[in-house]
């Protein structure tokens, strides 16, 4: 539904699903951030970006995350990438995953998110598959929704969608202004690093089954 115009007198009604204290969340991120720090850059509101990025419009920090490994590498690497002529596989370039990091993080406390998982959930913020399965070129429009669900529905924590990149696993954004840091706690021993050719043979075995695997240089294989 991309040209959608919000109803201006009716409140909306998400379903809220409820994650456990306690909950395992995978997150892939750069470097330079700590597993459990939250992304302070503000996308463009038209710009670049990815789909529920927070804007100047309603800066907050936030952190993606997929509730198993597999999501989360999928969110991040293999956005729009092609299979390989003469292997039948995607392949990520070295460059471009050695930069990352895979964390495991555990929920403290409760955690209440909008779902958008459902027929019912995306109903209940006024959409359809349209906000979770559309291309980048819509993002900012996806981008000024998020925005919408925050401004209607002040408590919960973040968004839940189902994965476009690992169907039918879920994938889902915590906001920083509603989800304290010390409600993550890291997992470090659980921690793959995809500059080190050992933890990439990990991830490569988690990335086989979808067809991809990173490409390690050979002079580091």
């Amino acid at each position: 539904m991309p040209e959608q115009i919000p109803p201006s007198g009716a409140l909306m009604r998400p379903v809220v699903h409820r994650l456990t204290a306690g909950t395992r969340l995978w997150r892939l991120h750069l470097h330079a951030y700590q597993a459990q720090e939250f992304n302070p850059r503000l996308a463009h509101e038209f710009f670049r970006g990815s789909r529920f990025d927070a804007t100047e419009q309603d800066p907050y920090p936030y952190l993606y995350a997929g509730l198993d490994p597999v999501t989360a590498l999928s969110e991040v690497l293999l956005r729009s990438l092609d299979f390989d002529d003469a292997t039948g596989t995607r392949l990520v370039p070295w460059a471009q995953a050695s930069r990352y990091r895979l964390s495991v993080l555990s929920t403290t406390e409760e955690l209440r998110l909008v779902d958008l998982t459902t027929a019912e959930g995306l109903a209940g913020v006024w959409q359809d598959g349209w906000l979770v399965d559309c291309e980048e070129q819509d993002y900012a429009k996806t981008r000024y929704w998020a925005r919408l669900i925050r401004e209607h529905c002040p408590e919960p924590a973040g968004l839940l969608w189902q994965s476009k990149r690992c169907r039918p696993r879920p994938a889902l954004q915590l906001f920083g202004d509603r989800c304290e840091g010390k409600w993550l706690r890291p997992e470090p021993d659980e921690t793959l690093c995809l500059d080190d050719p050992a933890d990439v043979r990990e991830v490569n075995a988690l990335l086989e089954p979808l067809g991809a695997r990173i490409s390690v240089p050979d002079d580091l294989a």
